[in-house]
């Protein structure tokens, strides 16, 4: 017989390391149930973790570490930080600001070449591409992950490098298919504007002018959580597939059965 862990919430630690952590217990379904606490969590990667935070991270019992990060994140910001006993799964998706020269210039590029590629509204239109282009290229990173989830893999940690984008993509995805509320999955997503949570700015030259306020409104695109790029990803499922179960079924290859496996695992009892 399962054991049944206690429902009940799990407090957030304050990790010194490791950027927007949380667990996404609680968030409620469309059919009255929840995502169970300790089952599914979240953060940015775990490359800085310090050894009480690592203590912590084992201290949840995790199965698979996802690691959404491609070779140049981590390059940048090193591998994971060993967890004993964890699973860990490197599955790269595309980063939503992807190619090294775009990231060069986001880094060392002056007030002219920033506003060159970022002004009017082209950040934010890049972002949005981006979180469709995941949704519609990425399918079989995204159906592996959910069967795999469905199969052994909870407690679950999924990250990229600041937990927003891919992680949060792959967040949602994961909550779609156990029937989560898209305004449950939204608010959630909307917490790594928290400013605890963010993602760390960084520019080669950290002088006054380097990171001016019109410097970092040019990059806030970038390093935002926002509703609108959520909701371009929704809007893409429902042009490519009609809606959320033929995205699950057509587009992630999941069947009922697997489905019913995913909500024993994260959900608490009917």
């Amino acid at each position: 017989m399962t054991q049944q862990l206690p429902q009940t919430p799990s407090t957030e630690p304050e990790l010194a390391g490791v950027r927007n952590f949380r667990d996404v217990g609680g968030l409620p379904t469309a059919d009255g149930r929840r995502v169970r606490y300790g089952r599914l969590f979240r953060s940015g990667h775990l490359a800085n973790a310090t050894a009480s935070d690592a203590a912590f991270l084992s201290g949840l019992g995790l199965h698979t570490i996802f690691d959404f990060r491609n070779a140049a994140d981590q390059k940048l910001e090193g591998p994971d930080v060993d967890l004993p006993g964890v699973r860990n799964v490197n599955l790269p998706l595309s980063d939503p600001a992807d190619g090294a020269e775009f990231w060069t210039m986001v880094r060392e590029g002056n007030l002219d070449q920033l506003k060159s590629i970022l002004a009017d509204g082209k950040a934010a239109g890049r972002m949005s591409a981006s979180y469709r282009m995941i949704i519609k290229e990425r399918t079989g990173e995204h159906s592996r992950v959910l069967h795999a989830l469905a199969e052994d893999s909870v407690p679950a940690l999924m990250h990229c490098a600041a937990g927003k984008d891919r992680a949060g993509l792959s967040i949602a995805v994961s909550l779609l298919a156990v029937g989560v509320d898209r305004d449950a999955i939204e608010a959630d997503y909307l917490k790594s504007n928290d400013p605890h949570r963010r993602y760390k700015v960084r520019r080669k030259d950290n002088s006054p002018a380097a990171m001016s306020p019109e410097v970092m409104e040019l990059l806030a695109p970038l390093f935002d959580a926002r509703a609108e790029y959520l909701a371009a990803a929704f809007e893409t499922i429902e042009e490519t597939w009609g809606g959320t179960e033929r995205y699950l079924s057509d587009g992630l290859g999941l069947s009922p059965e697997t489905r019913e496996r995913l909500r024993e695992r994260l959900l608490d009892e009917a």
